[in-house]
């Protein structure tokens, strides 16, 4: 596997980078597979940071490899269910009848859109498409990159949760820039990443958020490519934020805040607080005679593992989404299983490190499946 460079600032360009913490032999896959493990692939996560701040990873997974399969994040659970509907509402607020989605494959936002507005023209570009029933969409098979030739003939551009994904946001806003018509709009949804890096949230930096993209990176990049922000909104505290923004014919002056110190703080006190926090975690299950599970079959396990996760004591791994159930957990030995494992157990001790899905996940076990559940948060 040829690693992709990214030695650069991937928002003004600057070099060089310096670097802040290698993860050694990380999976290169964040969800479950039915292949065997030897055919596992690994690479060392390399995190950078910038001149001007931004965090980044460094060298990167070809995108063919890293998006072979879908994992299922972001498709299963009430509070990203909840997401859609604000981010459809906030969208409904310009009225908007013919909409570009970038991404969004399964079409769950189309769904939640078309309820609250009537006779809308919805339609979807994206490279691995699997729309759930009742999505009405017009699906478009392809990548929105620096070849998308397709023409302009819509009210305002849609993604959510599709920017931080993007290797190259500066040419990504820039393509943007391009294809948006003087007075039209531009609307997304990204994760509040700064809160949830200080929160200390496993799903904020992976192999597949490679940026730390804060509020100033995008507004930098926006006021550059001729977006003016109509409007900002949060989606909980440390979520989501919501944007709007309206291409207009004059480019306004952009200057990119420097935020090294702060940025490089909050990454040393997250990697800080794993490494003493697994190993609180591994002296309680050592001792604990408690069945011990490992919630979720996605990136929150995997990186607990990295940072050193005794494996000897975890009897199992678990999951709501279905589709993950008796597939193995990539880069481990563990084959996943469905809470209900827990109904008839004495009581289990469950790791659970799923940052803001905590709450959501650890009621669902205490009143649906077994009250006397310890958990690790």
């Amino acid at each position: 596997m040829k690693l992709v460079t990214r030695d650069k600032c991937v928002i003004n360009g600057d070099s060089p980078l310096e670097l802040l913490y290698i993860f050694k032999d990380f999976p290169i896959y964040m969800g479950c597979t039915e292949t065997n493990k030897e055919k596992d692939l690994f690479f060392d996560m390399n995190w950078y940071i910038s001149e001007n701040g931004c965090i980044q990873l460094n060298p990167l997974i070809p995108l063919d490899i890293l998006y072979e399969k879908s994992h299922g994040a972001g498709a299963v659970g009430e509070l990203f269910d909840r997401h859609h509907a604000e981010f459809a509402k906030f969208i409904k607020k310009y009225n908007h009848k013919k909409i570009f989605e970038i991404g969004g494959g399964h079409g769950k936002l189309s769904k939640k859109y078309t309820k609250l507005v009537r006779n809308v023209d919805w339609t979807i570009l994206e490279p691995d498409p699997h729309p759930e029933d009742g999505v009405e969409a017009k699906i478009v098979k392809g990548f929105f990159g620096a070849s998308y030739s397709g023409d302009w003939n819509y009210d305002v551009v849609i993604h959510s949760h599709v920017f931080e994904h993007i290797y190259h946001p500066a040419e990504f806003m820039k393509k943007m820039s391009s294809f948006v018509p003087n007075g039209c709009m531009q609307m997304f949804s990204i994760p509040n990443m700064s809160p949830q890096l200080e929160n200390k949230f496993l799903s904020c930096l992976d192999p597949e958020h490679t940026i730390l993209l804060t509020e100033q990176n995008v507004g930098y990049l926006l006021n550059k490519n001729g977006f003016k922000i109509l409007e900002k909104k949060y989606f909980m505290k440390d979520h989501s934020i919501f944007y709007a923004v309206q291409k207009i014919s004059t480019i306004e002056s952009a200057e990119l805040v420097n935020e090294y110190q702060k940025n490089k703080e909050l990454f040393s006190r997250y990697i800080k607080h794993y490494i003493e926090e697994v190993d609180r975690i591994n002296e309680i299950i050592n001792d604990s005679n408690s069945p011990v599970y490992l919630f979720g079959a996605h990136l929150f396990s995997q990186y607990l593992i990295a940072f050193g996760l005794d494996l000897k004591n975890i009897k199992g791994v678990l999951d709501n989404s279905n589709t993950k159930n008796g597939k193995r957990l990539y880069g481990t030995s563990y084959f996943v299983e469905s809470p209900i494992v827990l109904k008839n157990i004495d009581d289990p001790l469950v790791i659970l490190k799923a940052g803001m899905y905590n709450d959501e996940i650890k009621n669902d076990i205490l009143m649906n499946i077994n009250p006397n559940t310890k958990f690790l948060i």
